[in-house]
């Protein structure tokens, strides 16, 4: 065994301190082999019946520990908090780096010397990567897995997607609150994620195109059987990887995250992937910009899953899944050649991958859309940039001048919305501001603002909206995102007014206000900021150090990593 190994210093002295690390644990029932010096694994576990697309993380843990167990290691489960992308308020996204503070220091406190992270939800996959970046023991993903299909009167249905849909319906008059009540039992059929190609599937299918867990982890359904096979043999490989020291800067590089970047325009992935990726980026290191994301928007949609398609996760992983995704790149020259978990080249898992269902995994020759990913759009409405989702966009919006309704809070639009007199057309640019990092605070998904009630009842489905928020990656329409700054830290969106004019030009990349120099100067001397929601405790903290979107929405004093081993003892 080897001796030098990081647990040794917390389980290796033979002294006062040796006595009280070993002697607590030994309460357990752990025998006295268990610290012979053999790799010492931390099973990082966001487990919680308030976060429902993690409530089967505790039976993969089991399957973690068999895994290690097997490999030789000793595997100790620990929890950290949990953050319910449906349950929390005002919004999950605030306490992203929260969770990212919990998970780096309990890795950084608890001598272990490797981590296996479970998650799934939407914001539990980024914040334990950006924790555990932080301290660059090796470390590896498994993911939660999505739920089963959803079903309703015979058909399909997907969570988050038909939310939205059915919500316009009911507004239009179009489907009866009876029914709509009777659809949210059918949606959420069995434990896992969103099974939609939203957020939570969006950052699992991005952990594997960048190598940081087995393939096939991003679309095995959470019940199938075969994730618990991938739990067990991911608890097997970590211990290989502590004997290998293979830790998250040797698998995070440049590469891996243009090739998450490649794999997120041809999966039709959510926009939160961008201020996740740039989050995550700032942790190790890597030099990442917003302007990074326009390398792939001339990548195809490859996948024919809601919200930007009809198929759901369980239909991809039957059709093939990740490897299907990344041999497609590939063969087109758009994998780049990177490291990974297994210690070999992503390319390794594309090999001998094979597409069992062409409608739900397109080809390069006959995609979904062409040129699908994301847009990036700059101008004096957003100097820092924003974002736009083309393959849930409606083209020919895409190309747009009109005239702006504001909304100048959350309040302000769930008040007026549905107003019969509300002076917007299927023409106007609906604009909200005060929902970025500082503003809400957490920048929530309310950037797809409902459709005003009147022009529902008109049939109409789709208009521009702009924001300084996100929305559900599971969530569709011509939606302008992470406008930077945000209008509460003084950005141009909280000078607009209605009545303004806007030009929207995705093939050229731009969002402009077209109002004078001269009247915006005026505006903004006569400009003030909203008061804080919050004064105390974390959210204040995270008010007065959050950095804007296009640096992903980090805590300032949490970029980059301490990897210095921790030498004062506890008594």
């Amino acid at each position: 065994m080897t001796k030098d190994r990081r647990n040794r210093a917390w389980y290796g002295k033979l002294d006062k301190d040796g006595f009280i690390h070993r002697s607590w644990m030994k309460n357990q029932g752990f025998p006295d082999h268990a610290f012979d010096g053999r790799p010492i694994i931390g099973i990082c576990n966001t487990w919680s019946e308030l976060t429902p697309c993690n409530s089967g993380l505790r039976d993969l843990a089991e399957g973690v520990k068999r895994g290690v167990w097997e490999a030789g290691g000793f595997p100790v489960e620990f929890p950290v908090m949990s953050l319910g992308e449906t349950q929390m308020k005002p919004t999950a996204m605030l306490f992203r780096n929260l969770l990212a503070m919990d998970v780096e220091e309990s890795i950084r406190a608890y001598g272990i010397d490797g981590v296996v992270l479970l998650g799934g939800c939407d914001k539990t996959t980024p914040g334990q990567l950006m924790g555990a970046a932080s301290v660059d023991l090796p470390a590896i993903v498994v993911s939660s897995g999505p739920m089963l299909n959803g079903k309703w009167q015979g058909k399909d249905i997907g969570s988050g997607t038909d939310v939205w849909k059915f919500s316009e319906a009911v507004r239009a008059g179009e489907m009866t609150l009876q029914d709509f009540m009777a659809a949210e039992s059918g949606m959420s059929r069995s434990k896992g994620v969103c099974m939609t190609m939203g957020t939570a599937s969006t950052m699992a299918s991005l952990v594997e195109a960048m190598g940081m867990s087995l393939p096939t982890n991003a679309a095995l359904p959470a019940v199938d059987a075969r994730r618990m096979a991938l739990a067990h043999l991911t608890g097997k490989r970590i211990v290989e990887m502590v004997e290998e020291d293979l830790k998250p800067s040797d698998i995070l590089t440049r590469d891996a995250f243009i090739n998450a970047i490649m794999a997120n325009a041809a999966v039709g992935g959510s926009t939160n992937a961008v201020v996740h990726l740039l989050a995550l980026a700032g942790r190790v290191g890597v030099d990442l910009s917003l302007d990074d994301f326009g390398l792939g928007s001339d990548i195809p949609l490859l996948v024919n899953c809601m919200p930007s398609g009809k198929y759901l996760m369980e239909d991809f992983c039957y059709a093939g899944g990740m490897p299907v995704v990344l041999k497609r790149l590939a063969d087109n020259g758009h994998l780049r050649s990177n490291t990974t978990v297994l210690g070999g080249d992503i390319t390794a898992y594309a090999e001998g991958a094979e597409c069992f269902n062409d409608d739900v995994i397109k080809s390069f020759d006959n995609p979904v859309k062409p040129a699908a990913g994301l847009r990036v759009l700059r101008g004096n409405l957003a100097p820092n940039g924003a974002i736009v989702k083309p393959s849930a966009a409606t083209d020919h919006l895409l190309e747009h001048e009109g005239v702006a309704h504001v909304f100048e809070t959350i309040e302000d639009l769930k008040a007026n919305i549905d107003r019969d007199d509300l002076p917007v057309t299927k023409d106007t640019i609906l604009v909200l501001k005060g929902v970025g990092p500082k503003g809400y605070p957490g920048m929530p998904e309310v950037g797809n603002m409902p459709i005003p009630r009147k022009l529902v009842r008109e049939g109409v489905r789709d208009m521009i909206r702009i924001s300084d928020g996100r929305m559900s990656g599971t969530a569709f329409g011509t939606v302008i995102l992470h406008v930077s700054p945000e209008s509460q830290a003084g950005g141009p969106l909280g000078l607009v007014q209605t009545g303004d004019r806007i030009r929207v030009s995705a093939k050229n990349g731009t969002l402009d206000l077209l109002v004078s120099q001269e009247e915006l100067t005026a505006r903004r001397e006569a400009w003030q900021p909203e008061p804080p929601h919050y004064t105390r405790g974390y959210a204040k903290l995270y008010v007065d150090s959050v950095l804007q979107a296009e640096k992903g929405a980090d805590l300032d004093f949490l970029v980059g990593k301490d990897t210095r081993p921790v030498t004062r003892e506890s008594h």
